[in-house]
């Protein structure tokens, strides 16, 4: 079935945030700095995760729950709801090709159908997934990106967690994504999102 109301908010609104420094304590008036003391052996820096060269994906392999799948490109569509695979072909998986690429610093993110054609979709066993599972995503130039589960939720549609699936982080991440929870008749649509987050190995 297909996964209505994943929106994405520009990457940029979440840096502006995070550089505005909210929930900085109020300015208070302070003596002039004292001369700064400079170590010999300063703490090396800290180092981040430089993660993978851009690289296209071509297929996801989630042991756990038996996935595999090729994958195929998916965009926006007119109301900026990301495109899912065509629910005919529920065992296809897709990735959004306008975010980081699996392998790359930043969160990359995979969308299946939960069912869909009168059949078990790709991601139909996505919400056994447990923190520790592995993710292995096949990329173009023929490395391949292995990540481990560090957590799954399942949220309601109309409070979709936008910028903790989309926002920038400082390592490479992936979020997989489908329908669950129960099934509203009317809207012909499941009314929760199974959402799965992971970290490069």
């Amino acid at each position: 079935m297909v996964c209505m109301n994943l929106r994405r908010r520009g990457a940029l609104i979440v840096g502006a945030l995070l550089l505005a420094g909210c929930g900085a304590s109020p300015q208070v008036e302070s003596p002039p700095p004292s001369p700064q003391v400079v170590s010999e052996n300063p703490p090396p820096p800290v180092e981040k995760a430089a993660g993978m060269a851009k690289s296209d994906p071509v297929s996801v392999d989630i042991p756990k729950i038996g996935a595999r799948s090729s994958l195929v490109s998916l965009g926006l569509n007119a109301d900026n709801s990301v495109e899912v695979p065509p629910v005919t072909k529920p065992l296809q998986a897709g990735w959004y090709s306008y975010g980081p690429t699996p392998g790359e610093v930043g969160p990359s993110v995979i969308l299946g159908h939960v069912d869909g054609n009168k059949q078990k979709g790709i991601f139909f066993r996505l919400k056994e997934m447990a923190p520790g599972d592995k993710i292995a995503v096949a990329r173009k130039d023929g490395s391949t990106a292995n990540f481990v589960v560090t957590k799954v939720d399942r949220v309601p549609k109309d409070t979709f967690p936008t910028d903790a699936v989309y926002g920038n982080t400082v390592d490479p991440e992936l979020r997989l994504i489908t329908c669950g929870g129960s099934f509203d008749r009317e809207a012909r649509s499941y009314r929760d999102n199974i959402i799965v987050f992971a970290t490069l190995a």
